[in-house]
């Protein structure tokens, strides 16, 4: 896992508060393309729960899992008791007997290696059971405002997102993940949706919200006070902000366990 990934913990709480919640109509997406029955689940990448608290207390067994134990801290604070929490990375989750008919990851899956990633995806898998990715970066609707920005910015930080993994330009037709899924032997029935999305900050809440963004987590810490002083004078005084979310569903191929 990059070092980057494991950057969240130490702003766990702020996190917790800046970054938006995802809206209920995520999981309407997800269990209208399952057309089963979801009796588990298991989350990649759980970070503070904003994700789980969508498929908590629906009567799921539901299992979140984190590399970060501050960011898991954080979680319990806001999701039901019955949620059962697991340390780890993706790559470290035990290869064992354990099925699920649903494995997602919220703004996560990113942050996982690519080698044998979807081979370990599938054998975390029921057959024709479902995977489901979700997130997308926020960034500032108001072009001049987003000019003022990446001009502060610039002589501290050249750009604050993170590229497509593997390399799809934005404006593709179907972006990453659901590129390598198409590839992929183990999953069929590929789908994207977005779902349109706009928030409104405060200021001091959008510079919150990059107190949580790992390329600024990485600065030193009185460079990332210069960034972040640099950036609060060309803020007007609503932050309108673009936060679609694009939802990626593909389905476990119907055969047995993957050996």
């Amino acid at each position: 896992m990059p070092d980057r990934a494991l950057t969240f913990g130490t702003v766990a709480e702020s996190y917790e508060r800046f970054r938006p919640a995802y809206p209920a109509e995520l999981f309407a997406l997800v269990t209208e393309y399952a057309a089963r029955p979801l009796g588990t689940a298991l989350e990649i990448g759980a970070g503070t729960g904003k994700a789980t608290r969508l498929f908590a207390g629906r009567g799921i067994t539901l299992t979140a899992t984190d590399p970060d134990p501050a960011m898991l801290t954080e979680l319990r604070k806001h999701v039901p008791q019955d949620v059962r929490t697991t340390q780890a990375s993706f790559e470290d989750l035990p290869l064992d007997d354990s099925r699920y008919d649903l494995v997602y990851a919220a703004a996560s899956l990113h942050w996982t290696h690519p080698q044998d990633r979807w081979t370990r995806l599938a054998t975390l898998l029921n057959p024709s059971a479902t995977f489901a990715s979700f997130g997308g970066p926020l960034y500032l609707a108001d072009p001049t405002v987003e000019e003022a920005v990446r001009t502060a910015r610039a002589p501290f930080l050249e750009r604050d997102d993170i590229p497509s993994p593997d390399g799809t330009p934005p404006g593709d037709a179907m972006q990453w993940p659901g590129t390598e899924l198409r590839l992929s032997e183990w999953f069929t029935d590929v789908r994207q949706i977005a779902v349109r999305r706009r928030v409104t900050m405060s200021p001091h809440d959008y510079l919150g919200h990059l107190s949580t963004v790992s390329a600024y987590l990485v600065l030193p810490p009185a460079v990332r006070e210069e960034v972040f002083s640099r950036i609060g004078r060309v803020l007007p005084e609503r932050v309108e902000m673009v936060a679609d979310i694009t939802v990626h569903l593909a389905r476990r191929r119907g055969v047995g366990p993957v050996s």
